[in-house]
């Protein structure tokens, strides 16, 4: 049983508990002010409702990487992790740093008030871009979504199936072999099919749908 979720706090922020078990990578989704205690709200797209509301060192950590200017942070990335050493009141609390941005081009190396009279060193890296799978390429042999259409309108109106649990048997039946969607099809199946249905359904062309006489008729 994995215990992540049960040790999530209950909180309308991300707190540096949540960063226990480990750093996090997070989008921005946008920053908006906060109240005087707290008065930055940067929204994560990871964490919905929950903001991460920086320190005045991770603030200024953010402007020195990514300037003064909040806009611009929209859809960059960074790495959160738990300090252990962040205090409080004297005591050793816990409280969240970043180590890793997006949008930088090297190592930002800064010294920062820690506290009265005295500054610490941060080293901030920089985030490697965000790995995108890319998209697979289109089967040229895929049925197209107009054969789809097109066959789909063929089974309504020449087989008169009009309930799609109906027309996927009548696919399977067809092809001999499980049909969960038509799109599944090849472009050579949907043509064949409709092309059968087409068959089925349509008069020969030398017979009037009526069933009268045609021109070619001697009566």
């Amino acid at each position: 049983m994995d215990l992540t979720d049960t040790i999530i706090p209950k909180s309308d922020q991300i707190n540096a508990d949540d960063l226990i078990t480990g750093p996090r990578t997070f989008t921005i989704k946008g920053v908006r002010r906060g109240s005087d205690e707290q008065p930055v709200n940067i929204d994560l797209v990871e964490l919905p409702g929950r903001p991460f509301r920086p320190s005045k060192t991770v603030t200024r950590i953010l402007v020195a990487a990514w300037g003064k200017e909040s806009d611009a942070y929209t859809g960059r990335r960074m790495t959160l992790y738990r300090d252990p050493d962040v205090k409080f009141g004297g005591q050793d609390v816990g409280g969240i740093r970043v180590s890793h941005l997006s949008d930088i081009a090297k190592p930002l190396n800064l010294a920062l008030t820690a506290t009265r009279g005295k500054k610490s060193k941060y080293v901030v890296q920089p985030l490697p871009a965000e790995q995108r799978t890319a998209a697979a390429p289109a089967n040229p042999d895929a049925i197209t979504a107009e054969k789809v259409t097109e066959l789909g309108n063929a089974m309504t109106n020449g087989l008169e199936l009009t309930d799609r649990d109906a027309k996927l048997a009548w696919l399977t039946q067809q092809l001999e072999r499980p049909v969960k969607s038509p799109t599944e099809l090849s472009r050579a199946e949907g043509d064949r099919l409709i092309a059968l249905i087409k068959e089925w359904t349509e008069p020969p062309a030398d017979e009037p749908a009526d069933g009268g006489p045609s021109e070619a008729d001697p009566r």
